[in-house]
């Protein structure tokens, strides 16, 4: 009986310490930090945009007399915990936290004190959108996402001016910013999440019945409160519109499945374009069309990011060389080589 189990023990042994080994390698591999760094980037500017927009009517929204005042918010998250420090601000202090908030978030999109600005960016983004729940939408909920997976890994490390600066202190020790498990593991909560949200947007579809028949996409293009673009010209081409639902629906339901898959990312990442693009152009919704454009690039690979990077930054690909040449010294001619001597053989003193 032994000789039968032990080789079966070892089969299972040795699955399960390469079951162990990916899982390792999957979250903690240390990854090329320059993808995290472009993502703090392109976040951080969407950021800076929405917290502009909130400031063109910063009064209404966190003013003592707001549209959504303290006493019913609080009755909005009765039993919740919620953090905002727009709870502490007094009434003559909202423009200048205002102010410091802003700057938070710029130096944090520049890449500067960027292991404090991160975290102080996500305390913004979560006290603006828990002040005013019923103004917050989807694009609030990813840029916290975004904010709170690039807090965690070292998104500073690479297209920073924390970078920039370590440089310049250390030289070419820096060349290149170094792989580490942080930036893999910052990455792959990216890629898990993304996959979450695709997979329960697609399946909450389903219980949907034009979801079913193919009439949803018309029933959102013909919705005047959101058309952009007059596509109402579809409605003489039902099929197109069935294939469109279904097709939509399909890949998002599967997109958590296929993205694994090499040869079919590329596929799967023009759908996430074609996608968030024709939500941005017909329905008006640009700026949760790329914030989730955003969190789709978090599956580009990290050698092409590296690779763009380094032939759009000039003289990172050659060698630097001086600005002007110094002439060389004339250097003495070296004569052409002659045949060698061959010595004469020594005479004898004493002839016989």
């Amino acid at each position: 009986m032994r000789r039968l189990l032990n080789p079966v023990v070892r089969d299972l042994t040795a699955r399960g310490r390469s079951l162990a080994d990916d899982w390792d390698a999957f979250w903690f591999r240390p990854a090329d930090p320059t993808l995290l760094g472009l993502l703090r980037i392109l976040t951080g500017l969407m950021l800076l945009y929405t917290h502009a927009v909130w400031g063109l009517v910063l009064g209404q929204f966190f003013g003592p007399v707001s549209w959504l005042s303290p006493a019913l918010v609080r009755a909005i998250q009765q039993d919740q915990y919620n953090y905002s420090f727009w709870w502490l601000v007094a009434d003559g202090w909202m423009w200048p936290v205002y102010g410091f908030s802003m700057a938070v978030l710029l130096l944090f999109t520049l890449g500067l004190f960027t292991r404090v600005t991160s975290v102080l960016s996500l305390l913004v983004v979560i006290s603006f959108a828990h002040r005013v729940p019923q103004a917050t939408f989807g694009l609030d909920q990813i840029n916290a996402m975004l904010t709170l997976y690039l807090a965690i890994g070292p998104s500073g490390q690479a297209l920073s001016l924390d970078r920039f600066i370590a440089r310049r202190q250390r030289g070419s020790a820096l060349s290149r910013p170094a792989p580490s498990a942080g930036a893999n593991l910052a990455l792959r909560l990216l890629n898990v999440h993304m996959c979450v949200i695709y997979f329960f947007a697609g399946i909450s579809k389903l219980q949907g019945e034009a979801w079913w028949t193919g009439e949803a996409m018309w029933r959102a293009f013909s919705n005047l409160e959101y058309q952009s673009i007059d596509m109402t010209w579809l409605a003489w081409h039902p099929w197109l519109l069935n294939l469109l639902t279904h097709v939509s629906v399909l890949w998002e339901v599967f997109f958590c499945v296929l993205i694994w898959q090499p040869r079919l990312r590329p596929l799967m990442l023009a759908g996430a374009v074609v996608l968030h693009v024709g939500i941005g152009a017909c329905l008006g919704m640009w700026t949760f069309g790329l914030i989730m454009l955003v969190g789709c690039a978090s599956f580009l690979p990290n050698q092409a990011v590296r690779d763009l990077v380094a032939a759009l930054s000039p003289g990172r690909s050659r060698p630097r060389t001086a600005l002007m040449a110094l002439p060389t010294p004339p250097q003495p001619a070296v004569p052409w080589p002659s045949r060698p001597e061959v010595p004469e053989p020594a005479l004898p003193l004493n002839r016989v």
